[in-house]
């Protein structure tokens, strides 16, 4: 995949593709127009995976961002994401005050808000394996705003951080998380899924699953086939939803855009739905889906639904643990 946009043959297929093009008419390549709507971007990479000419729209947007933050529309941006900013830039919820040498449990920020009792349930079950859990924010919210200064710095402070522990394995429970981080950090990354598999933890989901697939995971879809012990019947994938609605912090630019998602997901939903990604299963509750829930949760036996109304307050309990 590439960047180079004047690769663009304008075949219109990312348009038909993506919402958000569709809207404004428009191409990947179309650059000129694309630099004033890069905030609009949900940042799904549903156009980069029909583009055939190779081209990374989702690279190609983060770096019109990233041009945008280094100038002098910084200021603009700061005050548009002020709250997201004061909480993440450093984050101020971080505890690692029970991180353990070997391998730690990440759960990362959303999770924990979204699930306070099946993260409480995670980590003790870990803990129990001599398995410790930090709490921190991956620093993927702040990136996307196109702050690559603070995206390397809270990066580089994360790994100092591990290497420092003598942290060799981080375990993630979100899929932002981990794609995000890719080999940036130096250490081996692994699913909660898939370590829960190996110490013997966790329930067995009875019967057939409908599964949506988070933004993140759709190409390679590692995470279904980490899961998929996990259920004893059959995994049917619901593709109808292009993005849950959260992705890039466009909703506050594109919110009828980010309604219509979670209406084209609703569309073919027979019973329950599950996913892997406590942004996803948050927004589709404040949404009015409560079909919706967290493998985590079945898999525990929690079965609890997303905290909407007391996440922030949740996010406050891990600092404080």
């Amino acid at each position: 995949m590439n960047t180079k946009t004047d690769k663009c043959i304008h075949c219109h297929r990312c348009r038909d593709n993506c919402a958000f093009l569709s809207k404004y008419g428009i191409d990947i390549g179309d650059t000129g127009r694309l630099k004033d709507l890069a905030y609009h971007c949900f940042l799904c990479g549903t156009c980069t995976s029909v583009c055939p000419a190779g081209i990374d729209g989702r690279a190609v947007i983060l770096d019109m961002r990233r041009s945008r933050a280094s100038s002098d529309e910084i200021r603009a941006i700061e005050k548009e994401n002020r709250w997201l900013i004061a909480e993440k830039r450093s984050y101020i919820f971080s505890n690692w005050k029970y991180v353990t040498a070997g391998r730690a449990y990440f759960p990362g920020c959303n999770f924990p808000s979204m699930y306070p009792k099946t993260n409480a349930r995670i980590a003790e079950l870990f803990a129990e394996h001599g398995i410790g859990t930090i709490y921190e924010c991956c620093g993927k919210p702040v990136a996307e705003l196109g702050m690559k200064t603070d995206e390397d710095r809270i990066i580089s402070g994360i790994r100092k951080r591990l290497e420092a522990a003598g942290v060799t394995e981080v375990i993630t429970a979100c899929p932002n998380c981990r794609a995000f981080y890719g080999e940036r950090l130096g250490v081996r990354i692994r699913s909660v899924y898939d370590v829960m598999r190996e110490l013997g933890i966790g329930n067995a989901i009875e019967g057939d699953i409908e599964l949506y697939i988070p933004c993140p995971d759709r190409k390679e879809s590692v995470w279904v086939e980490e899961i998929r012990p996990f259920v004893k019947g059959e995994i049917r994938i619901n593709r109808n939803a292009q993005c849950c609605g959260l992705g890039g912090s466009a909703m506050k630019h594109e919110k009828e855009i980010a309604d219509g998602f979670v209406r084209d997901l609703e569309k073919d939903i027979n019973g329950r739905i599950f996913t892997y990604c406590a942004s996803c299963t948050g927004r589709f509750s404040r949404s009015g889906l409560k079909s919706a829930e967290h493998v985590l949760a079945a898999i525990t036996g929690t079965h609890e639904q997303p905290d909407i109304y007391k996440s922030f307050i949740n996010r406050v309990m891990t600092k404080l643990r």
